[in-house]
């Protein structure tokens, strides 16, 4: 085992935060019962906002960001893990409030782990990531309330949660309609599965009338705001819409009219504090279900160098897909 390992290190002094690349040692990470030898992590909205000027979220320092990980067990004083086994982290406010996976090493709790799914690598576990993993939480409860006859809308379709949404909604043989405001995106989203193409602008306008014409028999929303008041309004009776985000607010100028008169509803899907059985059952649909070649186009591979600038990017919307990152490249 080295002596040292690498890690994206975000330190504040009175001249605000910076991030940087620094070498740490197994006694400067925090307790807990799992050692986790990390070969890959991702970016998340939480990630980029955690690196940026002002730390974001987090509260201690230093501190090490990235909110999902996925690698090898090296030591663990929990029965349910030994070492050489295989396992996924996401979510427990790792890399907010406890360090998390921009670590070349990482001690967490056993609680917090689940074991990585057969048919999934670590990388690919990565590549579906905490958004991914959000995506499949809100397709399920999709399921669970039962879609209507008209396509599913997805919002935010080119993001990391949208595109991994579309994918899965896809490959369960769903009409697809994913929104955008990136007209470029469109091939990129049509290749993941989506059967149209629906411009940011025409859902962007705050509602008018509580009451459009029933067009969509679900919908992943990852937006929020004025498109989510709106688009309530033009969902078939008994639709559900998934809310997985807010990138467009997190104010709802709705009314209850669209709950009241056609049964409209609403689910908010949490992906941080799911329970074990529920993480359990969502990676194992991923691995059954994700068409492997579509989760692949999603991929932008980058190293813990590349996290500052990608940290900025994400938060002004300039990331595509799902980035995945090596923590031994």
């Amino acid at each position: 085992m080295s002596d040292t390992f690498k890690a994206l290190v975000v330190d504040k002094d009175d001249d605000g935060t910076r991030a940087a690349v620094r070498d740490l040692t197994l006694d400067d990470l925090p307790e807990a019962e799992v050692t986790v030898a990390v070969e890959y992590s991702t970016l998340n909205y939480k990630d980029g906002l955690c690196i940026g000027p002002g730390g974001g979220l987090v509260r201690n320092y230093p501190h090490v960001p990235g909110i999902d990980l996925a690698g090898t067990v090296e030591a663990s004083s929990d029965d349910r893990y030994a070492p050489g086994d295989k396992v996924v982290l996401t979510g427990w406010r790792v890399g907010e409030a406890h360090w998390g996976g921009y670590s070349q090493k990482a001690r967490v709790r056993a609680d917090w782990l689940v074991p990585l799914p057969d048919g999934l690598t670590t990388r690919q576990a990565m590549a579906v990531g905490t958004a991914g993993f959000t995506a499949m939480l809100a397709v399920q409860a999709l399921e669970d309330h039962g879609f209507r006859a008209g396509p599913v809308l997805v919002t935010g379709a080119s993001g990391g949660v949208g595109s991994v949404a579309v994918a899965l909604l896809s490959a369960l043989g769903k009409e697809v309609a994913a929104v955008t405001g990136r007209p470029e995106q469109e091939d990129y989203l049509r290749g993941l599965g989506a059967t149209r193409i629906v411009p940011r602008e025409d859902l962007a306008e705050t509602v008018k009338r509580p009451l459009e014409s029933e067009t969509w028999g679900g919908c992943v929303d990852a937006v929020g705001g004025a498109m989510l008041a709106r688009l309530l309004g033009q969902m078939e009776y008994g639709a559900s819409v998934a809310a997985v985000g807010l990138a467009g607010g997190a104010s709802l100028p709705a009314t209850v009219i669209p709950f009241l008169l056609r049964g409209v509803n609403l689910l908010g899907i949490d992906s941080v504090l799911q329970p074990y059985d529920n993480r359990v059952r969502a990676w194992d649909r991923i691995a059954q279900l994700l068409p492997m070649e579509r989760l692949e186009e999603m991929v932008v591979p980058a190293t813990l160098e590349d996290l500052p600038k990608l940290g900025a990017d994400i938060l002004k919307g300039q990331v595509r897909g799902r980035v995945v990152v090596d923590l031994n490249a």
